[in-house]
């Protein structure tokens, strides 16, 4: 999926995990969360779908780390949690979800390998592209003719996660044939 900042994305993400989990699929990889304190973005945390772990992955407080905006990225956070969760679902899940693929996390040498790795597999991947992340490994999976993107506006964003799942049950089906 794609589409613009606070859109929605990640709630529809979050939505069609939900009903997938409902249906018997298995489901890990990670996603990334806005924090706020006392009204104002102070930062992103990643939290593994699988084990719940959280991390930062930026934060107007991190002292070291590539910035983005008034942010710095944790890349320590980043690969620990975020790649972890990543790579545990491609080994154990029946999907990998990989909540997003945008400017901060393109920082990580370790996430563009998990990424690929993910695209790559036999696996489904149900992912949030940034809408103005630019890079290779993006642009990669645009081209993809086995790739579905979606846009999420207004007018769908309540019934594209049914979308999601109804593809995603779809695929899984006709894997295990």
């Amino acid at each position: 999926m794609t589409g613009r900042p606070g859109i929605g994305k990640t709630t529809v993400l979050l939505n069609a995990v939900e009903g997938l989990r409902a249906k018997g699929c298995s489901v890990g990889g990670m996603i990334s969360r806005e924090v706020r304190h006392e009204g104002a973005r102070v930062g992103f945390q990643i939290i593994s779908l699988k084990t719940d772990e959280k991390g930062w992955l930026a934060h107007i407080n991190q002292p070291t780390g590539p910035q983005v905006s008034k942010y710095r990225v944790n890349l320590n956070d980043l690969d620990t949690v975020g790649v972890t969760a990543i790579q545990a679902a491609l080994r154990e899940a029946d999907l990998v979800v990989i909540d997003e693929i945008g400017p901060m996390e393109l920082f990580s040498q370790a996430f563009k390998q998990g990424i690929k790795d993910a695209v790559d597999s036999r696996k489904l991947v149900l992912g949030v592209i940034h809408h103005s992340a630019r890079d290779p490994v993006v642009e990669a999976i645009r081209k993809r003719e086995d790739a579905e993107i979606l846009e999420v506006t207004f007018e769908n964003r309540s019934r594209v996660h049914n979308i999601l799942i109804q593809n995603a049950l779809q695929y899984l089906q006709r894997e295990k044939q």
